[in-house]
């Protein structure tokens, strides 16, 4: 099982983070490459396949995860529930990601209000900026949650 495994809940196929680069405080740094043989490429503009928009986001929501989960556990990954995201806003896209690209992602949090922790996210592809977010989350067992094996 790897550090990241480890500290959210997400998996393949739908875990969009390969591995922590850095933590800082409140930053953490991690990364993805791209695989041209998962199955969405197959679907999104097949024959000139480009990663969509909300799996982009969706990497970054897990990185800022992977942040909550060290912050609020201490790092071992023992909290229970899941980071559930509470909003979403300022989301730009300036450039395309494709199959084989390895992308860098940046997660910040701003400020906690309560149950509610406020980040910004982006996305970097040799040092050009894909995107960028601020979002939000709280960290809670769901009620009718079912634990899985």
């Amino acid at each position: 099982m790897t550090e990241v495994e480890r500290l959210i809940p997400h998996r393949p196929p739908f875990l969009f983070v390969d591995e922590i680069l850095s933590h800082e405080g409140d930053v953490l740094v991690a990364q993805r490459t791209w695989r041209a043989d998962e199955d969405f490429y197959k679907g999104h503009y097949p024959g000139a396949p480009i990663t969509p928009g909300v799996l982009l986001c969706e990497a970054v929501f897990q990185t800022g995860a992977l942040l909550m989960a060290k912050l609020l556990a201490g790092g071992d990954g023992g909290q229970t529930g899941v980071p559930l995201l509470t909003k979403v806003t300022e989301v730009r896209f300036r450039l395309p990601v494709y199959p084989g690209d390895t992308t860098t992602i940046e997660v910040r949090r701003k400020e906690t209000m309560g149950e509610f922790h406020f980040m910004t996210g982006t996305i970097k592809l040799g040092g050009k900026r894909v995107l960028n977010l601020d979002f939000s989350v709280a960290w809670k067992k769901p009620a009718g949650q079912v634990a899985t094996a």
